[in-house]
């Protein structure tokens, strides 16, 4: 049974064979019991999860000939596949579970989104982005490309560049190099006076860059506090521990009752 590409979701399917395995003697570096694959597409990746022993897995795809395609091809997965779109499911399992996949690259920022509301479940993810996202979600303090999602990822993960994936180990080939990053969440994690504070006090410091720290945030601070010469300071020179810890000095009569689901998160 042949399959079509569809550019309108970002479908870029994974053929190297040795990229596969890479990708599951990494899964398998922690061990689990639930494991949930994003997109599996044509099922390049699928093939090699299925016969894992002792595991429940689940697929969520939202192309409905693909699912056609991945229950005639590999008919393991009879009852194994959610024909939804991911963004919108609820959570596969009740428990704990671990995510992989080659994430669509038009969705892979939001993916991280989605599964840091179910981070409580979430021990490891391991995933595949055009490689300028992945060097963005692992960046630190002091890097051109750290911004909001490092900081909002690496707020509740540790994060791994594992490993490059060149253009021509899919099909079609992207015009860009991919990576594969591994996600594991952290034990404890720095606290915030609350996470929509600590949300929109990234965002804000995020969206003038360029500026120092004072001038891109002073609507959160009273004049007062920000005198402090920490404010002298540019966003992209701050680390998690010390967003996170400004947040309980944030001016009390902020309203961030602002819907933060809108808001440019990937930058």
């Amino acid at each position: 049974m042949q399959y079509t590409l569809k550019k309108s979701l970002g479908q870029h399917f994974l053929t190297n064979e040795n990229i596969c395995k890479q990708i599951v003697t990494a899964l398998q570096a922690n061990p689990f019991t639930n494991l949930v694959e994003v997109g599996p597409g044509a099922g390049a990746l699928t093939k090699y999860l299925l016969p894992l022993e002792n595991i429940h897995f689940k697929a969520i795809e939202l192309d409905d000939e693909k699912v056609v395609y991945l229950h005639k091809t590999y008919p393991a997965i009879a009852g194994k596949i959610i024909n939804a779109d991911f963004l919108n499911i609820s959570a596969p399992f009740e428990g704990h579970f671990t995510v992989v996949g080659n994430f669509p690259y038009n969705i892979s920022s939001q993916i991280l989104f989605k599964i840091l509301d179910w981070k409580d479940q979430v021990p490891v993810v391991i995933g595949m982005f055009q490689k300028e996202v992945a060097m963005r979600v692992a960046a630190k303090e002091g890097s051109k490309v750290y911004g909001i999602i490092s900081i909002l990822i690496q707020a509740f993960y540790e994060v791994e560049y594992l490993f490059d994936v060149p253009p021509e180990s899919f099909n079609p080939p992207p015009k860009v190099m991919s990576g594969v990053i591994r996600l594991t969440r952290k034990q404890t994690s720095f606290p915030v006076k609350s996470q929509k504070e600590f949300i929109l006090l990234v965002k804000m410091a995020f969206n003038q860059r360029r500026k120092m720290l004072r001038n891109a945030v002073k609507g959160l601070f009273t004049a007062e506090v920000l005198q402090d010469p920490f404010f002298n300071q540019r966003a992209e020179q701050i680390s998690i521990e010390k967003f996170a810890a400004l947040t309980f000095k944030m001016n009390t009569g902020v309203k961030v009752d602002r819907n933060t689901d809108d808001l440019n998160l990937a930058d």
